[in-house]
């Protein structure tokens, strides 16, 4: 039992999203703020009608809404309309089974037969009375007023869902919202249900109840108790004494903690509390679940343990639906490109099916996967080696002061040239990209021709300088700058341009000259095409 396809209109970053699945691995990347978290919580609230814990019900906020949607119903609102009111809407579309089979209709947005459940948050109108009287004076209608909607739960064929009628299970698995101790609690009794015998137990239980009461058999613990009933005025007619809870309700179960080389667990590193987090909900729940939801494993992990519990995961999870979301390359590469789902501002999406299929070819065997780095900057500046990343970041220091990683811009060395496919993927994501590169010679037919295709995308720009005469970078720093500027910086001699050029790009100097401009404090130019685009 799978979720093939989930359409989410106005919740939170989410205006009019929908999304496909993989039946077996999903891997959810994206820059902070896309809502990679929103998507897991949507599923999780249309499987469970839970947010937070709690029963949707009790959590319905005007935050929960879009910002854009709600925005607009305020604005329409001031100005004297009456316009409807904004509503929530989660659907989770199924594969086919005979399980769900009671899942199925046309009622859902798409309006097609199919096996699925709606989650709905909208205004109920029970309280049309109220609602009239609280818009009557629109300068005190500030947000949303969620205190008069409803939450409704249904299959596609219209009949009310409750937990016990749904027969998909699925479990959320966030690191950083399971508690501590009741984690390391239910750690203790499994580990003790495991591997000791009832008469174990019992000994055990006894071995601790003996512990508490000797407690209040020492003699400082006698001699406060004495102190505390000297006057007999505490509480009259009583003897007040402390000492340890000795009820069953208080056994070992809920006292006893974990230790790991003899370290407390609460004393652990945070990696290893999140890595015997997510393995004991994983052990909890996850031979009951249908769809397993994971938010950022890799947090505070060093590679080989978060290689450790990639393979975990993987393992534990075979035959399941896993959707899991992360900003880690690596956990990406473990698991599997082909598998990534890219999430961009503004609810674009895509995979690599959605490329040519060279351009997926070219992303599966490139190393580090800069795939990634593209979709979380903020923008991207596409270089073709080394020597140009470092003049790029040199012309952006000159300009502002800063790298450009502080203002959230990436700076990619693409590999053999292939712009065009990285360009593919910023496209379909509409993620504002500058492509520096050299005219070599012919800049008509090498850059103009070439990167035709995208001259009318406004998010796209490609820089070069179109004298043909100084084809690369190197020739184009001699072209701009003094000689006597360049051999102090690079500690050189030349009378000759053309010399000093030959220096410049030979393959082992590339780099060395490049890192000496980017170091250097002399008031050196870059060339136009680099410095007035950036």
């Amino acid at each position: 039992m799978v979720i093939k396809e989930i359409i989410i209109k106005n919740y939170k970053s989410f205006e009019d999203f929908s999304l496909s699945f993989n039946n077996d691995l999903n891997i959810i990347v994206g820059d902070n703020e896309v809502g990679k978290s929103s998507l897991l919580e949507a599923i999780n609230l249309a499987l469970t009608r839970q947010l937070n814990g709690r029963n949707i019900d009790y959590e319905i906020s005007s935050f929960l809404f879009n910002k854009s949607t709600t925005d607009q119903y305020l604005t329409e609102i001031q100005a004297g309309n009456k316009p409807e009111l904004p509503k929530i809407i989660i659907e989770l579309y199924f594969e086919d089974h005979d399980d769900l089979i009671q899942l199925k209709g046309s009622i859902n947005t798409k309006r097609t037969d199919a096996i699925g459940i709606q989650l709905r948050i909208d205004f109920d109108d029970n309280y049309s009375t109220e609602y009239t009287s609280y818009i009557a004076d629109k300068s005190k209608v500030t947000t949303i007023p969620t205190e008069y909607y409803k939450v409704s739960w249904l299959s596609f064929a219209g009949n009310t869902i409750t937990k016990r009628s749904l027969p998909i299970n699925t479990v959320f698995i966030d690191p950083t919202t399971i508690q501590l101790f009741n984690g390391t609690d239910y750690y203790i009794q499994k580990i003790i249900n495991n591997h000791l015998e009832l008469k174990e137990k019992a000994e055990l239980s006894l071995a601790y109840r003996q512990l508490k009461e000797s407690f209040s058999k020492e003699d400082s613990i006698e001699k406060i108790n004495d102190k505390l009933n000297e006057d007999g005025s505490l509480i009259e007619g009583k003897s007040l004494k402390v000492s340890i809870d000795i009820t069953k309700r208080n056994g070992w179960e809920t006292n006893l903690t974990s230790y790991l080389d003899d370290v407390p667990f609460h004393n652990l590193g945070k990696g290893e509390q999140n890595v015997l987090k997510i393995l004991l909900a994983l052990d909890r729940s996850v031979h009951q679940s249908n769809v397993i939801l994971i938010e950022e494993p890799e947090n505070h992990l060093s590679f080989t343990k978060m290689s450790r519990l990639i393979d975990t995961i993987k393992e534990r999870c075979a035959n399941k639906q896993l959707l899991i979301t992360t900003h880690s390359t690596f956990v990406m590469n473990k698991l599997g490109i082909e598998k990534v789902i890219l999430l961009s501002e503004g609810g674009n999406s895509m995979t690599l099916e959605s490329l040519e299929d060279d351009t997926q070819k070219y992303f599966k065997r490139l190393p580090g996967y800069d795939t990634l780095r593209l979709l979380i900057a903020k923008k991207s500046f596409l270089v073709e080696g080394p020597s140009d990343e470092l003049i790029v970041q040199k012309a952006y220091i000159k300009k502002y002061g800063k790298l450009p990683i502080e203002d959230e811009i990436d700076v990619i060395t693409v590999r053999g040239l292939s712009f065009k496919r990285f360009l593919e993927i910023a496209v379909l994501l509409k993620k504002e990209v500058y492509v520096f590169t050299d005219n070599d010679g012919d800049y008509g037919r090498k850059v103009v021709s070439k990167y035709a295709d995208y001259s009318g995308k406004s998010f796209i720009h490609i820089c070069f300088d179109p004298d043909n005469n100084y084809p690369t970078l190197e020739p184009q720093l001699v072209k701009y700058n003094k000689l006597t500027v360049l051999n102090n910086i690079l500690g050189k001699t030349y009378t000759d341009p053309s010399e000093l050029i030959d220096y410049m790009t030979k393959s082992t100097n590339k780099t060395d000259c490049a890192m000496k401009i980017f170091d250097t404090d002399e008031d050196i130019i870059i060339p136009p095409y680099i410095y007035d685009n950036i």
